[in-house]
């Protein structure tokens, strides 16, 4: 050990130096030889990291050698050789194996997609939930996106409707489908720019969705753009002749 001095030429100890000295003192107590408890100091201030790890240390007396547990980690302090995770007195010859189980899975974002189809018709609230569950477990889960954002139009929450595709968008970006039915509620709460922006969004992603099309030129006749009326109309014929 080698602490450093301060102001006023006081020691400094730093963390393996306080760790070094305290359990010096508490493997003393516990009567381990004084050359193994040398050996063993030497050897831990090899291996102790320079500060204090999140997991926390315990050094403990094993029978006549010295454990340092980190975290889940074993190993000798004496020799820096890990050890395997048992636990039991040592004394008595007995050890048990610690199993660690991992926890049941939950269900998976197609459970939650079928409980909220299941659920749609009878209890639709409940369904709502369902669908967020499938979100929850699945980000990306663009059915569950569409889903949600459809039943709550239809139950009239049109914020809450606007939000959910909102969300979808973030993590599905390309779906053509989200960008339309975005635009389908814009246009229901009569913000007819900002559908009329969702529908183009759609069409970029997918141009031969037909509907689109012939949403988007009704919209353009509102919004007086009649030679953009005429192209998508046209457009939505030619789709559905082509079918």
């Amino acid at each position: 050990m080698h602490p450093a001095r301060g102001p006023r030429n006081a020691w400094l100890f730093s963390f393996q130096d306080l760790i070094a000295l305290r359990t010096a003192q508490a493997l003393a107590a516990a009567n381990v030889p004084a050359k193994r408890i040398t050996r063993s100091m030497r050897e831990l201030r090899r291996h102790l990291p320079r500060e204090m790890p999140l997991s926390g240390l315990r050094i403990a007396a094993d029978g006549d050698r010295v454990v340092v547990r980190e975290g889940a980690r074993r190993w000798q302090a004496d020799s820096g050789q890990y050890l395997l995770a048992f636990e039991g007195d040592p004394s008595s010859g007995s050890l048990s194996v610690l199993e660690r189980k991992r926890p049941a899975a939950g269900p998976g974002p197609q459970e939650w997609l079928d409980r909220a189809a299941e659920l749609e018709a009878r209890d639709p609230e409940r369904a709502v939930e369902a669908y967020r569950a499938a979100i929850a477990a699945d980000g990306a889960c663009l059915d569950a996106h569409i889903n949600i954002g459809s039943l709550l139009h239809e139950l009239g929450q049109l914020e809450q409707a606007e939000a959910a595709y909102r969300a979808g968008l973030s993590s599905c970006s390309d779906a053509a489908v989200l960008h339309y039915n975005l635009g389908v509620l814009l246009d229901d709460m009569d913000r007819k720019r900002e559908a009329f922006d969702a529908y183009e969004a759609a069409l970029r992603a997918d141009p031969r969705m037909a509907d689109c099309h012939y949403n988007l030129a009704l919209l353009c006749e509102d919004l007086a753009r009649p030679r953009e009326a005429i192209r998508h109309m046209a457009q939505y014929r030619r789709l559905v002749r082509g079918k």
